[in-house]
């Protein structure tokens, strides 16, 4: 019986003209070829190449032979690759996410991923609240500070480390804190709080502590109160993650470096809302954020900077 790929590899000779171009094409040794194209021609007891070191061609029954199955052999190709394509993930993922996700990842990063997986479709709920997570049809959400209830599968990436920081316009006009109760002397920008409590709990060298702040400004939006705090309207408890480049270009000075706000429960989170068995479009853009937070997190400024 002959070998369909024997065939198709002569069918691909003819095409091309040359071993060295058809090699090429298929991703394989001119001499491994050739060998084959050899044994093709044992197995029917006849030419099928005139070869010469200047020129390729296909003897009468090679003629004949490329022109009985070269439509059948590309019609076995594209059935191949139809199925291919009707087996990879598609569909639409509906994504909840940190308002300012995007400055944590790159555009750039989407178009890898619809250069990867052409037929599936994203959808991102951007917010820096709480979203009911089956009443907005979630399938998958990137949370940092945010409680989870239980029933969801979670995949913790990385601490929420909050830092203290302010504009260097902003500490020009009044003098940086020097301990947690001056922070009651300045102007504090921070998320809306449904509870209307103005406190922050950080963690220093005394261990937890409790401070009750001024809120001048606030908004539910992580991007605006960093916004906020570049344009010198106060001090603002903000995810190092996403100002460690702005601190990098001067832009803001870190405020009262000792203390900081850190949660391991309520870090950065990748919320699961369907059960096993996790739809493979919703599977594979999980694991292609990991893939890339993960690389942002190992030199997080590097990565900012390089998007600057």
């Amino acid at each position: 019986m002959l070998d369909l790929n024997d065939l198709a590899m002569f069918v691909q000779v003819v095409r091309a003209g040359s071993f060295s171009e058809a090699a090429r094409r298929l991703r394989m040794p001119a001499n491994t070829l050739s060998r084959r194209i050899d044994q093709l021609e044992g197995q029917l007891g006849t030419r099928l190449l005139h070869r010469s070191t200047r020129k390729l061609a296909p003897s009468a029954e090679g003629q004949t032979l490329f022109e009985r199955y070269a439509p059948a052999l590309d019609q076995i190709l594209e059935i191949g690759r139809l199925h291919a394509d009707a087996q990879a993930p598609s569909g639409s993922v509906r994504v909840a996410a940190m308002a300012g996700l995007f400055e944590l990842i790159g555009m750039e990063w989407l178009v890898e991923f619809y250069t990867r997986y052409p037929h599936i479709s994203l959808d991102f709920l951007l917010d820096d609240t709480p979203t009911d997570l089956i009443a907005e049809r979630i399938d998958l959400a990137l949370r940092m500070g945010i409680e989870t209830g239980s029933g969801f599968k979670v995949r913790r990436l990385a601490p929420n480390a909050m830092i203290l920081a302010a504009s260097p316009a902003y500490l020009e006009l009044r003098p940086a804190p020097r301990t947690l109760r001056e922070l009651a002397e300045h102007d504090c920008l921070t998320i809306s709080n449904r509870q209307g409590r103005n406190t922050w709990r950080l963690q220093g060298p005394r261990g937890s502590q409790e401070v009750s702040i001024n809120s001048r400004f606030a908004a539910n939006d992580m991007r605006v109160l960093t916004q906020a705090c570049t344009a010198g309207l106060g001090i603002a408890l903000l995810p190092q993650l996403m100002v460690e480049s702005i601190i990098t270009q001067g832009k803001l000075v870190r405020v009262l470096p000792t203390y900081r706000r850190a949660s391991t429960e309520l870090g950065l989170q990748l919320v699961y809302t369907s059960r096993p068995p996790v739809p493979p479009a919703v599977a594979v853009f999980a694991e292609f954020l990991l893939e890339k937070l993960g690389d942002a997190m190992t030199c997080p400024s590097e990565c900012h900077a390089g998007r600057q």
